[in-house]
């Protein structure tokens, strides 16, 4: 037997021999049944499932490369952004949700942009001094289609847009792509001052009698 201490001559070589290759199998056999252990504990660990959460998530790349892409995208808009010349009220709630362009182009010389906008009339609580408080129709810009341009191109025909009015440019509002004006406010606008919509100049005007 491989290990006893009787020598026995003439057999001592092929002896050892054969204890070498029986050391060496009983070696291999260990070895795999530890990695059959090791491969029967991955099998046996639990899988979450959907809607759980584990703490080491993995997000696809095509999940995170949609995500990313240019598009139009819920976005919270502060007021006082839009209405920068407005000071004199303070507006409930502050900030509004619109539809607005965002996301990565995937190229530096790109950028993401509207080309297609409409208005929209969100009503509002405004406040004058904290003294009177009312309803008031406010009317914003969303975007409704969006695409990567090259940020020179956009530059340059930005530059050939006449503005729509010297005076009070903050009434109109144009399509960077068509460079169509519109009136920044609406009839609806207006007529919650008792008032009427101008559609030259874009200003709410007392009615005529």
């Amino acid at each position: 037997m491989c290990g006893s201490s009787i020598p026995q001559p003439n057999r001592g070589f092929t002896r050892n021999k054969q204890c070498a290759k029986l050391y060496s199998e009983v070696g291999e056999s260990f070895h795999l049944a530890l990695l059959q252990l090791h491969l029967s504990s991955i099998k046996t660990s639990p899988i979450p499932k959907d809607g759980e959460k584990s703490r080491n998530d993995v997000v696809s790349f095509m999940d995170v490369f949609n995500k990313s892409m240019c598009r139009t995208r819920e976005v919270l808009v502060d007021i006082f952004q839009e209405y920068p010349e407005d000071i004199e009220h303070i507006y409930i709630p502050s900030c509004v949700v619109l539809m607005r362009c965002a996301g990565c182009c995937n190229d530096e010389a790109l950028e993401c942009v509207p080309t297609e906008t409409k208005n929209v009339t969100l009503t509002v609580l405004r406040n004058k001094h904290q003294m009177s408080q009312h309803p008031f129709q406010l009317s914003f810009t969303q975007h409704r289609k969006c695409e990567c341009k090259r940020k020179e191109v956009i530059t340059k025909k930005e530059y050939h847009c006449e503005p729509c009015s010297e005076r009070r440019k903050r009434l109109f509002v144009q399509d960077p792509r068509t460079c169509k004006c519109s009136c920044k406010f609406t009839q609806l606008n207006c007529k919650s001052r008792q008032l009427e919509l101008n559609e030259r100049t874009c200003r709410c005007d007392k009615p005529r009698r």
